[in-house]
């Protein structure tokens, strides 16, 4: 069976966490160590098996398509009203498609094995609906509180534990239809599949960085430098 390879990139957020520097260029497009967030997420995107890519937008989202222009990535636009995780999620299906969609938050830095192409070779149509990708809360730089979920021997994944949810996941999306609100996070996504046993977790090998705010930059820059010296 043919594994995944269309890719949502949420990036219609209002990035207030990373004020004042949002205050006029949206958190997608904040270089880290010389490059925008939003490119360095469609090149894991893409390295990962990625083939056909949606980004939404809503806070100056017009930025983010001149940013696109001339590229093969299709554009979900939110202008009109943030829809959070899940409502954006089911405003572009009519660009995704009916199969099963990875989808990824660009405000995270990762390093170590690509996560788009772990999660596509550990996806199993058969048992899962929903597979993501979780980081200890160690090895979580940037990172405010605890944990999202911990990881049953089999995969299945609960609520409450030590691991962090990283931003990136591959998730059917035929049961949005079932949610009654406009704009809603996928946590309720989750929650429905998690309770009929069908969420799974799959944790990263290498390391993660939330890029959230101002200072977490200067952690994300250093951990790349790192593993460059590394890598090299």
């Amino acid at each position: 069976m043919r594994q995944p390879d269309t890719l949502m990139l949420f990036a219609a957020g209002r990035g207030t966490r990373m004020a004042p520097l949002t205050d006029t260029t949206p958190k997608p497009l904040i270089p880290v160590a010389g490059r925008t967030l939003l490119d360095r997420a469609l090149d894991v995107a893409r390295d990962g098996g990625a083939r056909r890519i949606v980004v939404n937008t809503h806070h100056l989202g017009d930025q983010i398509v001149k940013h696109l222009d001339g590229s093969e990535v299709a554009v979900s636009d939110e202008s009109d009203l943030l829809l959070e995780t899940g409502g954006g999620l089911r405003r572009a299906l009519h660009l995704l498609g009916t199969d099963p969609v990875i989808t990824m938050n660009p405000d995270v830095v990762w390093t170590g094995p690509n996560p788009v192409a772990a999660l596509r070779a550990a996806w199993d149509a058969g048992r899962m609906d929903a597979l993501l990708m979780l980081v200890p809360v160690g090895r979580a730089e940037g990172r405010q509180g605890g944990g999202d979920f911990a990881i049953a021997a089999d995969g299945r994944i609960a609520r409450q534990g030590d691991l962090v949810y990283g931003g990136a996941q591959i998730i059917r999306t035929d049961r949005l239809a079932e949610i009654g609100e406009q704009v809603f996070s996928l946590n309720r996504l989750w929650d429905m599949l998690i309770a009929d046993g069908r969420a799974f977790g799959v944790v990263h090998r290498g390391r993660w960085c939330d890029v959230g705010r101002p200072d977490c930059i200067p952690l994300a820059e250093a951990m790349l430098a790192e593993a460059m010296l590394t890598d090299g």
